[in-house]
């Protein structure tokens, strides 16, 4: 079988059909399921999902209010995330006329631009980021900053491991800060102690607000506990 390009869909479907879908966690990964509630700015309001795979962070954040968009380039991704939103979202109480929806769109992120710009009050990432090229990194950090609206905010759980090969491919907490910081004011930033077993002492989230207007905004809950 021919090797397949990983900037194409096909490569992700194909990860999908043969189930080698070792990022997928079956649920909301521990630290954004306890963080989410917990620290996200109010009132809710627009919010996407880089490579939301099979959508339990949209799953998540609708449950919160907000409207979410999941975007994933693989279209068994995007078929799995609209059924298991539909299921979950019919057993809560979901309401869209208070602005709570969940939709998905089969898209590569990167042309989200430049119909996407300043139109999210939110970016998630998880997973999306290690999945990418990474001579890619730089139009990524482009791109959420200019996904998000002023006083926006991105959240992100990075992977940055350091074995070699990908993806998922390795990174560190200095590459990601160096992406970032330029465009977003930290307001929290540490390695999780609730990661997975298989991820354990290898994950790092990161909230912060668009840089260049005032944050009108409380301090998360927990606290700091490692700094890149």
């Amino acid at each position: 079988m021919a090797k397949l390009d990983l900037e194409f869909p096909d490569f992700w479907a194909q990860r999908y059909q043969t189930q080698t879908t070792g990022w997928d966690l079956g649920q909301t990964a521990p630290p954004l399921a306890d963080f989410l509630p917990r620290n996200l700015a109010a009132p809710p309001g627009r919010a996407i999902v880089l490579g939301c795979g099979r959508g339990y962070e949209v799953i998540a954040l609708a449950k919160l209010g907000f409207a979410v968009v999941g975007v994933d380039f693989a279209p068994e991704a995007i078929a799995a995330a609209t059924t298991l939103a539909q299921d979950a979202l019919s057993q809560d109480a979901f309401s869209p006329t208070q602005g709570m929806t969940a939709e998905f769109w089969q898209q590569d992120i990167f042309e989200l631009l430049p119909d996407g710009a300043q139109q999210f009050d939110l970016v998630l990432e998880h997973t999306c980021f290690c999945a990418l090229n990474p001579q890619r990194r730089a139009a990524y950090g482009e791109l959420v900053a200019q996904l998000v609206r002023p006083q926006g905010h991105f959240l992100g759980l990075f992977w940055p491991h350091d074995r070699p090969g990908g993806p998922p491919f390795g990174s560190t907490l200095a590459e990601i800060r160096a992406l970032l910081d330029p465009h977003f004011i930290p307001l929290s930033a540490y390695c999780p102690t609730n990661s997975v077993a298989q991820r354990h002492n290898e994950e790092y989230l990161y909230y912060g607000v668009r840089s260049g207007v005032p944050a009108t905004v409380s301090h998360p809950q927990q606290p700091p506990q490692a700094h890149g």
